[in-house]
């Protein structure tokens, strides 16, 4: 009898079979969504960062947007150029205004523009934070999938134990070890899923309080350079 791990799947029952499978396949979509998160973030950070840089470089907003287009991996970029795009629909708008309207037409200006902005951050943070959640799920789960797969495993062993007859550890010892397997893989599933949602979670929680803090500033510049102006 063979006790390496393809001896002992190739002998293993079929339930067994389809568990391992099944963990098999949480396993490749785990590992790609690890390496796509990996690759999102590495883009963004980097957009971010040329963008912030040439944003507050620029002497106006136009050339802020201008250069804001060429840095689609940016949250921040995409924060700007949605609330910008919306104080230029305003501003042609309202263009014909008289002043008697004026603070009051400030007023809606910056309550749209917030809208804006907090659209376009949530839309963010989905985008960035997509398919984390089968992480925590994978986490969760494959333990409790392996060791389904190991009790069905045992109790296979127990009735092939009845239909011999025998208890010895010759018959015993091949089924028991295959089923094991099923929690050593589930385990072996769970760990990096659970270590790298935990990871991913922390950066997306820094791209987070970053988005914010750009608003925050956008709205602001926004609000003293171009509102208060009378």
């Amino acid at each position: 009898m063979s006790f390496s791990f393809i001896g002992m799947m190739a002998g293993a029952g079929l339930m067994v079979k389809i568990v391992m499978g099944t963990l098999v396949l949480f396993s490749a979509i785990s590992w790609w969504i690890v390496i796509m998160k990996h690759l999102l973030f590495k883009r963004a950070r980097h957009a971010s960062e040329e963008f912030l840089t040439r944003f507050w470089e620029s002497k106006t907003l136009n050339h802020a947007f201008d250069a804001a287009q060429e840095y689609t991996s940016s949250p921040e970029a995409a924060v700007f150029v949605s609330g910008f795009s919306e104080l230029r629909k305003i501003s042609s708008a309202r263009s014909n205004q008289t002043a008697a309207g004026n603070l009051q037409s400030k007023l809606a200006t910056m309550d749209n523009l917030k809208r804006a902005a907090r659209k376009a951050q949530i839309m963010e943070y989905d985008r960035l934070g997509r398919s984390l959640p089968f992480l925590a799920t994978t986490g969760s789960a494959t333990p409790f999938i392996g060791l389904f797969g190991t009790v069905w495993g045992i109790l296979t062993s127990f009735q092939e134990i009845g239909a011999r007859g025998s208890a010895s550890l010759a018959v015993v010892a091949p089924g028991i070890s295959e089923a094991l397997v099923a929690t050593a893989a589930g385990l072996a599933v769970a760990i990096p899923a659970v270590i790298f949602y935990n990871y991913y979670a922390n950066k997306l929680g820094d791209f987070e309080s970053d988005i914010e803090n750009f608003s925050a500033d956008f709205l602001n510049l926004i609000e003293r350079d171009i509102l208060s102006k009378g």
